[in-house]
């Protein structure tokens, strides 16, 4: 799928700077920017290598001042924001960029015709650079790296110590720091050693954020090219010996393709296959894998694009982390030991075994998750971490402690946690029913299958946990007066949120038929907008309509009204079931399009302002987002 701007979106800033693009290399690191080829985020660059894959990543290639000369002063292709400049101004010559497995740039000017591409290497730290020149006449270009070794998510300021080491040989460049090398090939380069810093590179949507957003970057050396008409030159940078530059696709024409299309190969960036676990990252840039997220995104991005075997790794490979019936809520970037703090993503884990059971009988996985699904079961019923436990008076899910949130609303700032939902949530306690009922199902197949594991208990005794929770479930949850169901539960909530929608959705739903269509109505008129589902209703306390400001202020309208793309998944799936509501489904869906369109070319972003105008914010390609997206259109809607 080939995204485009035209000469008129390339020569608005506002547009070329907000439209970014990701390509993704398969074990963590990326390449990032926006259209404009002006970095605004801290997280944008040529190079983002994952240093310990999937985590560990560092910028190293921040961008290349890129001048091409023609008989007279030398003109800037590339562009750099500085406070109240923008230098070069390569953007004036911008004609088109295009994006799909490979970023494209063209620039046209006096007397000059450049294309340059940007294609990052799979299952590598590298990405290859490259210039042509589309016109009749020949032309010399000026590349200048500008480089530095930070992390990721920090900022980088002149260093005299910066880079440790510096080498040059006939054909590369290598700058070092960290121990940790960037080579530079430039073949056919006339290289000029002349190194120094530029300063004060600004980078708009971390000012937006009110986070510090200078950065100083170093360049090594200076690369002088000759081109003659049609002649190509290219650079590859690397944490490695790679001189070979990548193969560069064909360029595909800019057809009209299916919605299943587009999402199908959005969900390709999230993928990621290292030498320790097969896994899905939950965001670009700045998630990495997360457990929760990876759970719910697992259905619509693997078992929808024909990968149930990755699937099935990726499920043995988190609960190889069990601990205390609990899968981890995410794989720290520095540490050994993850984070478990979560309610959910356990529950969501065995949702994703039932699916790709679902989707494709094995019978020595089947068996395998058996024996984990049982340890979870009999850890939550005596009890874990963070006050995780079934209560024995009605067989619900409780759970929480100050300070900790460990549902999916878990904005914390400071001491202050957001949303704590301490309790029994509405959708953890669905999920937990829903796990009961998985096992059931499980150990009758297994039974049938005449495949005999160690089990403690019988698919009868799941059944009657099930039915027990799932009774207790309707007499404590539905609120007859509001016409919805109550967020949390002893103590009760009684807050318009869309947790609800969640648990009509599932497999095994507790929630019977008239009253889920009674909290769809409501749902409908208050939560429900053309991009996702509000995360409070609009006449709720502490409703915030807009996700803007400051990082303290976008953690606190983080789940107070901000809205959801991924919850839309749950919402098709409920009134296609409760309602046979197949047409609105489609109609709603359909919005995608435009969705993969506005932020992160090719993704669908985090979040959405409650309010209209509906503004994009947050992370531009978010893999719950497109997972639910393409598994709802593909399950409830079944074809466009």
């Amino acid at each position: 799928m080939r995204y485009l701007l035209d000469e008129l979106q390339c020569q608005n800033l506002e547009v070329a700077t907000r439209k970014e693009w990701l390509l993704a290399n398969g074990i963590g690191g990326y390449a990032m920017g926006s259209a404009s080829g002006i970095n605004t985020r801290r997280y944008h660059g040529l190079l983002v290598a994952s240093i310990t894959p999937p985590t560990g990543r560092m910028l190293l290639l921040s961008a290349i001042d890129a001048f091409v000369e023609v008989g007279g002063n030398p003109l800037g292709i590339s562009a750099n924001q500085y406070p109240g400049a923008i230098y070069p101004d390569g953007v004036h010559y911008l004609r088109e960029f295009s994006v799909d497995d490979v970023a494209r740039w063209r620039y046209k000017g006096p007397g000059f015709h450049i294309q340059k591409l940007v294609a990052s290497h799979k299952h590598e730290n590298a990405v290859t650079i490259s210039y042509t020149n589309l016109s009749d006449s020949k032309c010399r270009l000026t590349l200048r790296p500008l480089v530095c070794h930070r992390d990721h998510h920090a900022n980088f300021y002149e260093d005299s110590s910066y880079p440790s080491k510096l080498d040059y040989s006939a054909d590369s460049t290598v700058i070092s720091h960290f121990d940790v090398p960037l080579y530079i090939f430039h073949p056919d380069a006339i290289r000029s050693p002349s190194h120094g810093w530029y300063y004060r590179f600004e980078h708009a949507r971390e000012k937006d954020r009110g986070l510090d957003a200078r950065d100083d970057l170093y360049c090594p050396c200076e690369l002088l090219y000759d081109l003659q008409p049609g002649q190509t030159i290219s650079l590859v940078a690397s944490t490695t010996h790679n001189r070979a530059p990548s193969d560069i696709p064909a360029l595909e024409g800019a057809a009209e393709f299916r919605l299943s299309a587009m999402l199908k190969h959005s969900a390709e960036k999230f993928f990621v296959e290292t030498e320790h676990r097969s896994t899905i990252i939950a965001g670009y840039p700045w998630f990495t894998d997360w457990g929760r997220d990876t759970m719910i995104s697992l259905p619509g991005l693997c078992l929808h694009t024909g990968r149930v075997k990755q699937a099935r790794a990726i499920l043995s490979a988190y609960a190889s982390q069990l601990y205390r019936g609990l899968i981890p809520n995410r794989f720290v970037e520095k540490g050994e030991h993850p984070d478990y703090n979560t309610v959910d993503a356990t529950l969501w884990f065995a949702n994703a075994v039932y699916k790709t059971l679902e989707a494709e009988w094995h019978d020595e996985f089947a068996g395998e998750m058996r024996t984990v699904l049982e340890s979870i079961y009999d850890w939550h019923v005596r009890g874990t971490l963070f006050g995780i436990g079934v209560d024995d008076s009605d067989g619900l899910l409780t759970q929480g402690e100050p300070g900790v949130q460990l549902t999916w609303m878990d904005a914390k700032i400071g001491d202050w946690v957001v949303t704590p939902r301490h309790g029994k949530p509405v959708e953890i306690n669905a999920l937990w029913i829903n796990l009961l009922r998985v096992l059931e199902w499980l150990t009758e197949n297994l039974d049938l299958a005449r495949i005999t594991t160690p089990s403690a208990h019988s698919a009868e005794h799941y059944r009657m946990e099930a039915e027990r929770a799932a009774s207790s479930f309707n007499l404590k949850f539905w609120h007859e007066g509001l016409g919805h169901f109550l967020d949390t539960v002893d103590p009760d909530d009684a807050t318009l949120r869309p947790n609800q929608v969640i648990a009509m959705a599932l497999p095994f739903s507790p929630v019977t038929p008239e009253n889920a269509k009674r909290a769809l109505g409501v749902v409908a008129r208050e939560l429900l907008t053309p991009v996702g589902l509000r995360t409070l209703g609009r006449s709720e306390r502490g409703y915030c309509g807009k996700f803007v400001g400051s990082l303290p202020e976008l953690d606190a309208a983080y789940h107070q009204g901000t809205v959801w793309p991924w919850l839309m998944g749950s919402y098709i799936s409920a009134i296609v079931r409760f309602n046979d509501d197949r047409v609105e489904a489609k109609k709603i869906l359909r919005n995608a399009k435009h969705m993969l369109t506005e932020y992160g070319l090719g993704g669908i972003a985090e979040v959405y302002d409650g309010d209209e105008p509906q503004s994009p914010g947050g992370c531009p390609w978010q893999a719950w987002s497109v997972a639910e997206f393409l598994r709802a259109w593909t399950e409830d809607v079944q074809g466009e």
